[in-house]
């Protein structure tokens, strides 16, 4: 039932829109044809605007490349040296463990030996 209600106000709708379009075509067709180059013109504008400002009249892409790809890299140069003594305290700590395993290892020998 229900999809029988949205079907026809889906056929009910198409047909509105058709009539709406059908009485709107003799009005579009009176209008002068013109060409439709707002993107363009637009985009003509904002680029003299931008130059016209006095900060970007000296504005060096390349420069600014290299700024962003510099600090890029002393990003990451420091991120490399942080996982760097991560890793370093990491393994000191597993060393501490193996040493006092064998410590213990030896100690428990020498008192088997010891207690027999």
């Amino acid at each position: 039932m229900i999809a029988l209600v949205s079907i026809v106000i889906f056929f009910l709708s198409l047909i509105g829109m058709a009539v709406i379009l059908l009485r709107k075509v003799p009005d579009l067709c009176m209008l002068p044809e013109r060409e439709l180059n707002f993107c363009g013109s637009l985009k003509d504008e904002i680029k003299s605007g931008i130059k016209r400002i006095p900060i970007i009249k000296n504005f060096s892409y390349e420069l600014y490349l290299q700024k962003v790809l510099s600090k890029f890299r002393i990003l990451s140069l420091k991120t490399e040296s942080k996982t760097g003594s991560w890793l370093e305290r990491l393994r000191q700590k597993n060393c501490k463990k193996n040493e006092t395993r064998n410590d213990d290892y030896w100690d428990a020998l020498k008192k088997a030996k010891d207690g027999k």
